[in-house]
């Protein structure tokens, strides 16, 4: 019958701009259509015309007494008024199914940019690091500037003995 999660996606998404009882209405007639249409799907494509019996044995007789008898098979023509009265609904679940991509393929671009402004930050970051890194082992120690020295002798200068 299909995946019932996307049809359910499908519902999701068509239930968002509906009203309370375009909501219940929609999805019993889409369900109820479905599963008739999946049930009813092996008679409607089966012989009909195999079964039929003419009363002459002329050669075509048959085909042409069966066409005479059932324009459309009653099945047929059932099915057609379906997929007729169907057809405004299906449109909208397309135009839904549509919106559903789109919004997944935005989705995706957005986590695609994100990772690749991740992974620039962190190539920035390791490359600081390097350089930080090459700064200390090349002197061998750090560098204290004289201000920073300034600040323990003029505390000791001060202070009493």
């Amino acid at each position: 019958m299909g995946d019932w999660n996307f049809l359910g996606g499908i519902l999701e998404e068509v239930h968002i701009h509906s009203t309370m009882v375009g909501k219940i209405w929609l999805t019993i007639l889409f369900i109820f259509r479905m599963l008739v249409l999946g049930v009813a799907a092996e008679d409607v494509w089966n012989d009909e015309q195999s079964d039929f019996v003419c009363n002459t044995d002329q050669p075509g007789c048959r085909n042409v007494c069966y066409d005479q008898a059932f324009p459309i098979s009653l099945i047929r023509y059932w099915v057609l008024q379906v997929i007729f009265v169907s057809s405004p609904s299906l449109v909208y679940m397309g135009h839904a199914i549509y919106q559903l991509r789109a919004l997944e393929k935005e989705r995706h671009c957005k986590k695609v940019a994100l990772r690749r402004e991740l992974e620039a930050v962190d190539v920035e970051l390791a490359e600081a690091r390097r350089r930080i890194e090459k700064e200390i082992s090349s002197s061998g120690y750090l560098c204290i500037s004289a201000e920073t020295l300034g600040s323990p002798c003029f505390s000791a200068l001060c202070s009493p003995p």
